[in-house]
């Protein structure tokens, strides 16, 4: 994370190194000539804001037994920022003598008090522009953040939507398999039913020839046996 920290703070020092120095020849320039370089120099700026937000996000990476050496190393390039805008800002408003003259040519001496005049307009005029891009830039981070919010509830919302569908399809599947075992167990007693009925009859079938044997050859018993057998029915019914 240091790594990344030094390779922006390479780029802080190149940037701004060349900004100072359009900063210096901005008074000296006039017309459409200014005009480029000072917006070249705000666009310069921007990328100088840019990489102080980089910076800060790799500072809150850095551990935190280093973190404050890097936070003070932050802050004196904000500060240094903070000094590239004021001067930039006075620059844009500043003319060389040699410009001036040629700007107000033999009525130099007597125009003074317009130049002062006009200087402070314009500087009135750069505060307020400043001020609405500063409002702006926060109004766009507003709704950017109220986008993402949205797209956040709408997320939470899908899966809360596939979360119920799938309880509901499992609620479905628990009825489905009651109903299949109530089914099964229907199933398996009567054929345990039919099973002992089966039992019963066969050992009927097989009784009676015995009972028939038994009072045939031995009528003697034939009372006992038939008293035996019906009540062998009767538990086996």
């Amino acid at each position: 994370m240091s790594s990344d920290f030094e390779a922006y703070e390479q780029d802080f020092g190149t940037i701004t190194a060349e900004i100072t120095n359009k900063i210096g020849r901005i008074p000296k320039l006039s017309g459409e000539e200014k005009t480029q370089l000072v917006l070249n120099v705000d666009k310069q700026l921007e990328e100088v804001r840019e990489l102080l937000e980089q910076m800060d996000l790799e500072v809150r990476e850095i551990p935190i037994q280093s973190r404050a050496m890097y936070n003070s190393r932050l802050k004196s390039y904000k500060q240094e920022m903070e000094k590239l805008e004021k001067d930039f800002k006075r620059s844009r408003i500043a003319y060389s003598d040699e410009v001036r003259n040629e700007l107000l040519g033999d009525d130099a001496g007597s125009s003074e008090s317009q130049l002062i005049k006009l200087r402070e307009e314009r500087a009135h005029l750069l505060d307020n522009t400043e001020k609405l891009e500063r409002s702006s830039r926060r109004l766009e981070a507003g709704y950017q953040i109220a986008v993402e919010t949205e797209q956040v509830g709408q997320e939470i919302l899908a899966n809360l939507h596939s979360d119920r569908e799938k309880i509901q399809r499992a609620r479905e599947r628990l009825r489905e398999t009651d109903a299949n075992l109530g089914k099964s167990s229907r199933i398996l007693t009567g054929m345990l039913r039919r099973q002992v009925h089966t039992v019963h009859v066969s050992i009927l079938f097989f009784s009676l020839p015995l009972f028939i044997f038994s009072f045939h050859f031995f009528p003697q018993n034939a009372l006992t046996t038939h008293i035996h057998l019906a009540l062998f029915v009767s538990l086996a019914c």
